[in-house]
């Protein structure tokens, strides 16, 4: 079968976030577990994305599901924009596209620019206490920290300011301790002249990913707290990996909107 690589929330290669992809077309149901982790596993990029085509009169019109190198997520947001990408630039689907997901159906739209926009449920913030040690493992004092419930499965950091968010060097193994995937660190944007409100890095360890490049599911949770503090809908984050991209995210209460480009970078087949 076809395997790809690509580079989503970027409109360049080699930046933004690469995922892998592998369109199972014909497949009644995905192959066994262990199969589409050791996949991910060779991949060895932050997410490998499986999809099959499901039946007509299906509640989707794909199933998705996303490995890490160590593990299944809940919710991913790059590498189903990635597929998105994949489906309609190799004619495999035509307009939005229905994935059936561990997260619900999650909707993706492409546009003539060719960029797509997918429809994420909002992650429901709550604010918490900083835990006992969070402050030493991010290496700053945190100003906020809210937890993102069950699909994102992070802790949200707001810290000082941009420059702050740019030079994290964060203790990984002791950030481990502190959620179920990890930790985005945000601040304002210093200069939204730019072209960005908001600046994010996000470090995965408990999931194999000690930095990840551009994080969709991220962006469920940054965009409720940013809109609110800044009184807009409609905003443009920069995460601000080495890698670094640019997520667009439009707040519709329990639904997050976000919009992003993708590129196809490698295209092989997969022998095993």
């Amino acid at each position: 079968m076809r395997i790809r690589i690509v580079d989503a929330f970027t409109d360049r290669p080699f930046s933004g976030n690469p995922a892998g992809v592998l369109l199972l077309t014909g497949a009644q149901a995905f192959p066994d577990d262990t199969w589409l982790q050791n996949v991910a596993l060779e991949v060895n990029h932050a997410e490998t994305a499986f999809a099959h085509p499901l039946p007509e009169g299906a509640e989707a019109d794909w199933a998705l599901r996303w490995f890490t190198p160590a593990t299944e997520v809940a919710m991913c947001g790059h590498a189903t924009l990635a597929t998105a990408h994949v489906l309609h630039t190799t004619g495999a689907h035509e307009g939005p596209v229905r994935f059936a997901t561990r997260s619900g159906v999650l909707v993706a739209t492409p546009a003539g620019d060719g960029s797509v926009t997918l429809d994420f449920p909002t992650a429901p913030l709550t604010r918490v206490d900083p835990p006992d040690g969070l402050a030493e493992a991010l290496g700053t004092d945190p100003l906020t920290v809210l937890d993102t419930g069950p699909n994102v499965g992070d802790l949200l950091v707001e810290v000082a300011d941009e420059k702050t968010v740019h030079g994290l060097a964060p203790d990984l193994k002791a950030l481990a301790a502190h959620s179920e995937r990890g930790v985005i660190a945000t601040a304002r944007a210093e200069d939204p002249a730019r072209g960005y409100d908001f600046v994010s890095r996000c470090f995965f360890p408990n999931v194999g990913i000690d930095e990840d490049p551009v994080t969709g599911s991220a962006h469920t949770a940054l965009a409720p707290f940013w809109s609110e503090r800044l009184g807009r809908a409609g905003l443009t984050g920069l995460q601000a990996s080495a890698r670094s991209g640019r997520v667009r995210t439009e707040l519709r209460g329990d639904r997050t909107l976000l919009t992003g480009s993708a590129v196809t970078v490698i295209e092989g087949d997969l022998l095993a």
